[in-house]
């Protein structure tokens, strides 16, 4: 009889392998795990109100959506790749690296790129190794590698480590309503106001990494060019 309670947990598996109602699968989960442990109708709804607010913080999203939206529709993506084509002297490290800022500042307001496939690959991978074709001419195919690991390693740092600066954020609101769960007193502010240390340290090993690329391209190419 006390397997039965996790009939609720049936009903999630196959409501989301149906591709059913997300939010209608998860009440009618809990209604029926209630009924079954024999839980009289108006405890189950108590227990499903409370739970809706403990966690309401996680509808925040919803409020950040239209003004995200009205960014990426009116060109934020191509005005960043018209700054980043528009830098003077540059060389790998540095649009690597000015990359990484445009992405962290991005990620801090819950705003998308496009990431490794739509940004990354197409114009910052071009852009870096145009970069080092410009100063040491043909490149080989392990130079490549190197700029296209630092780009992907860029695109990484400026997203993973800074996107909790942002309140209405998936994850801060995830850990919000996880702290809250286990008797934390804690804020989406909070945790967003604390995720900013770790985002500027993110910037200064991505700028410290960015900046020694060159010196480092400069020695492989060397090498290179030696061995030919």
């Amino acid at each position: 009889m006390e397997a039965l309670k996790l009939i609720g947990v049936l009903i999630v598996v196959i409501g989301f392998a149906i591709k059913f109602d997300t939010i209608a699968t998860v009440v009618i989960a809990g209604v029926v795990t209630g009924l079954v442990a024999q839980m009289p109708v108006m405890d189950i709804l108590d227990t499903l109100g409370k739970s809706f607010i403990s966690n309401r913080t996680a509808t925040l999203f919803v409020l950040t959506l239209p003004c995200i939206g009205i960014c990426e529709r009116y060109g934020l993506k191509e005005k960043a790749i018209d700054f980043i084509r528009g830098i003077k002297n540059a060389t790998t490290g540095r649009v690597i690296l000015i990359y990484q800022a445009i992405r962290t500042l991005a990620a801090a307001f819950s705003v998308r790129l496009g990431g490794h496939p739509q940004f990354v690959r197409p114009v910052v991978v071009p852009m870096a190794e145009g970069a080092a074709v410009a100063k040491y001419g043909e490149i080989s195919d392990e130079v490549s590698d190197t700029i296209r690991g630092a780009s992907a390693a860029a695109e990484n740092y400026g997203n993973f480590y800074a996107q909790n600066c942002f309140m209405g954020a998936s994850g801060t609101l995830l850990i919000v309503s996880t702290l809250v769960e286990q008797g934390f007193d804690v804020t989406a502010l909070q945790i967003a106001t604390w995720s900013i240390p770790i985002a500027v340290i993110s910037v200064l090993v991505g700028a410290w990494r960015d900046l020694t690329l060159d010196g480092k391209l400069a020695k492989m190419a060397g090498k290179g060019a030696s061995a030919k």
